[in-house]
């Protein structure tokens, strides 16, 4: 038995923040009820069309879950959701700031309504505040955050190349959600989980506050980092990167002596702890380029395996799926979809006795029908909603 069994999530959800929460909530075996526009569905469906005509967000997200097609203006609506919520343990909702609440689905009424039901909203600046009618998307709260200040070169700021912001908000609602179950089991009572893009990014911005008491904050330094040296990428003979990091002095000792064969640089007053090693990091580079820059790469990746450290190839992303390391641990399975299987990785949290749900991909409103019948509505009822957009 899958830990979230029996328990049931309906989740007005798009793009990328709650269906990745809901997800999660699906691997452990939760019931998911994805409730989608009629016609269009979830706008991240329509994001590319790179895996056999599906979008790769949504082949992501979506996987194990039932897709109910359902237009929230109608009056109708009400009565499906509230038969829907009535049977439910969790309701999740990324919708526009405010949205929910016009429809009736606040969080207030909910728990009024539902004692025992868990709501989580997501937003991307919170429920109160200057900006909370602001619309927000991942690079924008990357922006706002600070994120992009920090990321990129000395010349250029950059965005993260993935959806750090959505990301950060999903896990710490799908953590919320958990902990809000773990709660109910003791108390018979529900709760509100609110979790803001802004706060779930400013918590992963914490080093770089911390390091702004300085007066300034981390210099942007490209793939090194910035405030460990030698930390980062350094090129072979045959042009490929190699990617290095020293993290205390006995690391160092053994670097400078196995590595880079210069056992005097050990002690030099430059190099003799990390604040200086920083400090001296264009003298320190030019020196092991210096010896990295006659060896292959493969040569270099020896070298840092027998002196203990830590290394890395950048590899592309099909490199990565193709990755030694997830082929040996069987960290790919395939899941159905409406285009035929498709691959994907399986959860990245293994727990003992449990077998992670992988089901398929839904097509747009493919389980319409049978929520409905399942809910009690006949099906005269069900097709006069089809035939006026209701379903």
């Amino acid at each position: 038995m899958r830990p979230l069994e029996g328990v049931t999530v309906v989740a007005l959800e798009q793009a990328v923040a709650a269906p990745l929460a809901t997800r999660h909530l699906a691997d452990l075996g939760a019931r998911v009820i994805k409730v989608e526009r009629p016609g269009t569905g979830d706008f991240a469906r329509s994001y590319d069309e790179t895996v056999k005509g599906m979008s790769s967000h949504f082949v992501w997200l979506n996987r194990t879950k039932e897709s109910l097609t359902l237009n929230l203006k109608e009056p109708e609506a009400e009565q499906i959701l509230s038969s829907l919520l009535t049977r439910a343990d969790v309701f999740v909702q990324n919708l526009a700031p405010g949205a929910a609440a016009r429809l009736g689905l606040g969080s207030d009424r909910l728990r009024q309504s539902y004692p025992a039901l868990v709501v989580c909203n997501i937003s991307g600046y919170g429920d109160s505040g200057p900006y909370r009618d602001k619309k927000a998307y991942d690079l924008l709260i990357q922006s706002e955050a600070g994120v992009v200040s920090v990321t990129g070169t000395e010349e250029e700021p950059c965005k993260v190349g993935i959806s750090v912001a959505d990301i950060a908000a999903g896990m710490y609602a799908y953590s919320g959600v958990l902990t809000a179950l773990l709660c109910r089991e003791r108390t018979g009572q529900g709760a509100t989980v609110d979790v803001s893009m802004l706060e779930a990014l400013g918590e992963w911005m914490a080093y770089p506050a911390y390091y702004s008491y300085g007066g300034h904050a981390p210099p942007r330094t490209g793939a090194s980092h910035a405030v460990i040296a030698p930390y980062g990428p350094f090129q072979s003979k045959d042009g490929k990167a190699v990617f290095l990091a020293v993290q205390n002095e006995r690391e160092w000792e053994r670097f400078c002596r196995l590595v880079l064969h210069r056992s005097d640089l050990a002690a030099d007053v430059r190099f003799d702890s990390n604040a200086t090693r920083v400090a001296h990091r264009p003298e320190l580079h030019a020196l092991v380029n210096e010896v990295l820059g006659r060896l292959a790469a493969g040569e270099i990746i020896e070298r840092l395996d027998a002196a203990q450290i830590a290394n890395a190839r950048m590899n592309t992303v099909e490199e990565f799926i193709d990755h030694p390391q997830l082929a040996a641990r069987n960290r790919w399975q395939t899941v159905d979809s409406p285009a035929g299987p498709v691959p994907a990785l399986v959860p990245p949290v293994d727990i003992e006795g449990v077998e992670p749900s992988m089901g398929p991909i839904p097509s747009l409103g493919q389980h319409t029908d049978d929520i409905l019948a399942e809910l009690g509505f006949d099906p005269s009822t069900v097709t006069a909603w089809r035939a006026r957009g209701v379903i």
